[in-house]
C-alpha cells in the first residue's frame, strides 16, 4: 500500500515541475513572439494555425474561449496576417487562413520558437515520452472530470 503522504508529496512536486515548466515556455514564446512584433496569445494562433479552421478550432487549441481568440484574430487579420474565408462546407462559418505573410512570419516564429527551447534539453525520444504521458494525464482528467468511467 502506498504512503498518503509520500503520495501527495510526489504529486506537489510534479505539479511545480509542471507549472516551472509551463512558466518557462510562457516566457520563451512571450520573448520570441516580442522580436517579430507580435503578443504571445497571436505568436499562439499563428503556431496554432496549422491550415484552414474555424474560430472554435483555433481557440480549442489555444486553450481559450472563443471570443478571446477572435480578438487576436481580429488584430492579427488587422496586420494581414490571417484572413477569413467561407468554410467549404458549413455556408454559417467562417475559416481562418494564414495570408502568405502570415505564413512566412509563422515560419520565422516556428524557427524562433525551436531556437533554445525549454525543451531542446531532453532528445527527441524524451520528448515523445514526456508528450505520451502528459497527453495519458490529460485524458485520464478529462474522462474523470466529465464524469466518465476512468480506465485503470
Amino acid at each position: 500500500m502506498t504512503n498518503p503522504g509520500a503520495q501527495a508529496s510526489a504529486e506537489r512536486q510534479l505539479c511545480g515541475l509542471v507549472n516551472g515548466m509551463a512558466q518557462q515556455i510562457a516566457e520563451h514564446v512571450r520573448k520570441r513572439a516580442a522580436k517579430l512584433g507580435l503578443t504571445a496569445p497571436q505568436a499562439t494562433a499563428l503556431r496554432e494555425l496549422t491550415g484552414p479552421m474555424t474560430m472554435r478550432e483555433l481557440a480549442e487549441r489555444m486553450g481559450c474561449e472563443p471570443s478571446n481568440a477572435t480578438f487576436v484574430v481580429d488584430k492579427l487579420e488587422n496586420q494581414q496576417l490571417i484572413e477569413r474565408r467561407p468554410h467549404p462546407t458549413d455556408r454559417r462559418a467562417k475559416q481562418l487562413a494564414l495570408t502568405p505573410h502570415g505564413e512566412a512570419l509563422r515560419e520565422q516564429l516556428l524557427a524562433l520558437l525551436s531556437t533554445d527551447s525549454p525543451l531542446a534539453g531532453l532528445t527527441s525520444e524524451q520528448q515523445r515520452t514526456l508528450h505520451q504521458l502528459l497527453e495519458q494525464a490529460v485524458a485520464y482528467h478529462a474522462v474523470d472530470s466529465s464524469g466518465g468511467r476512468r480506465s485503470t
